[in-house]
């Protein structure tokens, strides 16, 4: 379902993202794996059309992101760090809102708005202004217009960063449940999460992929804790080198 290839970026002389490949299959949760600053961020900017590559192909349903720029993005929902929520307006307005602009047909977004309020879990506060609500249902709301045009591909950044408890638990088992009919990437620092929630482990460090196999083979003999910081401690070669003649 998406196929990313050498896929690197650059901001000026700054490699944030440097010939990455990985591929996440349909109906597959991939945890994207990566400490702050790893270039997480920028590679899902890059895959659901937020920002162009320097160089290489992200493909989603067969559909290149850069040729088949419309194609794809009707095929991806997309909830950034910070979700982009509008908040003086009334959860249903903006959901209807976003709708228009996804181009659902008018005939059709009083269904499609529904259908994302019961599924997020936001029926008890349709009324409510946005900016009024809590940390949580706003996340709630953010998952819900990622939704809105039933897409294929669902892409989180950092989904439960600054909730509480309870409410991680909540986007946890909602993620869960939207799963299976949808390919899902979830990038994230919080290895509990990756652990409860996926089936396949991408680790990116310094813009460079270091590790991508199935959860279950690489936490046979390890922990996925031990996993990551096993990865992540390992400099790349060509940073080594580059590093060591700087200072030579």
């Amino acid at each position: 379902m998406i196929e990313v290839r050498n896929l690197t970026k650059r901001f000026g002389d700054v490699v944030a993202v440097r010939d990455i490949s990985f591929t996440a299959a349909t109906g597959q949760i991939l945890g994207f794996l990566g400490p702050n600053g790893a270039g997480k961020t920028t590679t899902m900017r890059v895959i659901t059309g937020f920002m162009p590559a320097s160089s290489g192909t992200v493909k989603v349903a067969g559909y290149d992101i850069f040729d088949d720029s419309y194609e794809v993005r009707r095929r991806i929902g997309y909830l950034p760090e910070n979700p982009p929520l509008y908040g003086d307006m009334t959860v249903t307005s903006y959901l209807r809102f976003v709708g228009r602009i996804r181009g659902i047909a008018k005939a059709e977004l009083g269904d499609s708005v529904d259908r994302v309020l019961r599924k997020c879990g936001l029926t008890e506060v349709t009324g409510r202004v946005v900016g009024h609500l809590s940390k949580g249902f706003r996340q709630r709301v953010g998952l819900a217009q990622a939704l809105i045009h039933n897409p294929s591909v669902l892409v989180l950044d950092e989904p439960t960063i600054g909730l509480d408890p309870r409410q991680i638990i909540e986007i946890r088992t909602l993620i869960r449940e939207l799963s299976g009919e949808r390919t899902v990437i979830l990038s994230t620092h919080i290895l509990p999460e990756v652990s409860q929630l996926c089936e396949k482990v991408v680790i990116i460090n310094a813009g460079r992929i270091v590790v991508e196999d199935a959860l279950a083979n690489l936490t046979q003999q390890m922990s996925l804790e031990e996993v990551f910081l096993r990865f992540i401690s390992k400099e790349p070669a060509e940073e080594r080198s580059e590093s060591e003649e700087a200072t030579a």
